[in-house]
């Protein structure tokens, strides 16, 4: 696809008074209670990293998870397998994982599910962009950063073929 225009969505300082307001509703969640926080890799590491450093929370563990879905290159895949899976026992912890954007919720709903059945005390889900367009499964995240219809968007995480990641806000890709 050859790019026409980066079309922005959400500003950099947008961006970071949402996560800024993320990290205080997860402090006062979590106030006095171990946090395990698990980010899902590669596009959640931006936010991840803006979200926990903006937390005043100080007894946290991080671990990383990277998933990789199976199919054609035209279509969401229910086939999910972990390339890197994490790496502390998540037995009787609070766990929130951070994931730059849900889209169809299917690789979401697979390490939800996963991730549930090896016993969190509690497992939580907090995500950049809540997006709707292709939804094929429900997913309720527990904490939502900005919500879209539709629109194919870079920045903050997002990629287009390994590019636009560390673009400090969202922008959606027009093609020529």
């Amino acid at each position: 696809m050859v790019i026409k225009e980066l079309r922005p969505v959400f500003s950099p300082e947008l961006v970071q008074n949402r996560v800024q307001e993320l990290a205080a509703e997860i402090d006062a969640l979590y106030k006095g209670k171990p946090l395990l926080i698990i980010c899902v890799l590669k596009g959640g590491f931006m936010f991840f990293a803006d979200l926990v450093r903006a937390m005043k929370h100080d007894d946290v563990q991080v671990d990383f998870v990277r998933l990789s879905s199976y199919g054609s290159a035209t279509s969401s895949s229910e086939h999910i397998t972990f390339n890197k899976d994490v790496e502390i026992p998540l037995q009787g912890k609070d766990v929130l994982v951070v994931e730059d954007m849900i889209d169809s919720g299917l690789t979401m709903q697979f390490l939800l599910s996963t991730l549930a059945q090896r016993g969190a005390k509690s497992l939580r889900l907090a995500i950049l962009i809540d997006k709707h367009e292709r939804r094929k499964v429900e997913i309720k995240p527990d904490f939502v950063g900005f919500t879209l219809e539709q629109g194919f968007i870079v920045g903050c995480g997002l990629d287009y073929a390994e590019r636009f990641r560390t673009l400090p806000g969202i922008y959606e890709v027009i093609p020529e």
